[in-house]
């Protein structure tokens, strides 16, 4: 499924969006929410397009989406009302939400208000569009090592091994005292202990994964909290993917929502996939039928 609302990258998402439902070999939903009776808070101060428009911008997208795959059998939804409220409704239907980061990212790098609620509130895996689809690269899977976390390393895995690519597995630890804000000092021995068992706690997770998918290589890389947020950002513009779960901190996400897209002039960085809570593979029978529904 993919939210589209007429933006200058909505057809690169929808290229996106298409690329990943072909390679899947799943069906194609495309949900417009149209703002015409939306009277709440965030409604936009810009003229409101007619419902005409929005039908035609469906049709428009349809027909890209089509020219990467005439097999994809693609479905579009119009609805009205609150964009974050109604496409965090609609993911429970789907295997996996594209959405886009906002048009002006060199600007004001951090994600628009709807894909940062949808972040938090989403009940299938969500890809964040970033300007660039790069074809080489590793995954990257930013990981907890905490049993709630197996969806997104279930995800990582599954997509790396489908698309031929090394697997590189981030785990950050904790800095004593970083938690809970006081100064932090560095102690005899530069942290050896914190980092040794935040290795094992690693190789200990990964150990079932390595097993289950003995074809994707897999690098280990640990990393304290000071240094998390330069290794995400170098992530985003090294890889072909980011995959993270929001957790019960949701510090990931939080990282990857303000991820600098400007840094040395370079706006454009790779998509970012984020797992919810307890997220498991599963097919939706609710996307199978294809045509347009409007919901009101």
């Amino acid at each position: 499924m993919v939210g589209v609302n007429g933006s200058r990258s909505g057809p690169a998402l929808v290229d996106l969006a298409a690329a990943e439902a072909a390679l899947y070999r799943a069906p194609l939903l495309l949900v417009h929410v149209w703002p015409g009776r939306y009277t709440g808070a965030y409604r936009g101060r810009g003229a409101v397009p007619s419902r005409a428009d929005a039908e035609r911008l469906l049709d428009l997208l349809t027909s890209r989406a089509r020219l990467t795959d005439p097999r994809i059998r693609v479905r579009t939804e119009l609805l009205d009302g609150n964009a974050a409220n109604l496409l965090t409704q609609a993911s429970a239907r789907a295997r996996l939400l594209v959405v886009g980061h906002r048009d002006d990212a060199f600007a004001r790098p951090a994600w628009g208000s709807t894909t940062a609620y949808l972040a938090y509130h989403s009940s299938c895996p969500m890809m964040v569009y970033r300007g660039s689809v790069p074809a080489d690269g590793p995954v990257v899977v930013a990981t907890s090592a905490r049993p709630e976390g197996e969806g997104t390393l279930a995800y990582a895995f599954a997509r790396a091994s489908l698309v031929s690519a090394p697997l590189v597995a981030v785990h950050m630890w904790m800095r004593p005292g970083a938690q809970e804000g006081t100064p932090v000092t560095v102690p005899k021995g530069a942290y050896a202990e914190e980092r040794a068992a935040a290795e094992r706690a690693l190789a200990e997770t990964l150990s079932a994964w390595t097993a289950r998918f003995p074809a994707v290589p897999v690098d280990h890389l640990v990393v304290n909290d000071f240094d998390m947020a330069f290794t995400i950002e170098r992530a985003l513009h090294r890889s072909r993917l980011v995959v993270a779960g929001t957790g019960r901190s949701g510090s990931f996400a939080e990282l990857l929502c303000s991820a600098r897209q400007s840094r040395a002039g370079v706006r454009a960085t790779s998509p970012t996939v984020l797992v919810p809570p307890g997220w498991s593979e599963t097919a939706p029978a609710a996307m199978t039928k294809p045509g347009r529904t409007a919901a009101h």
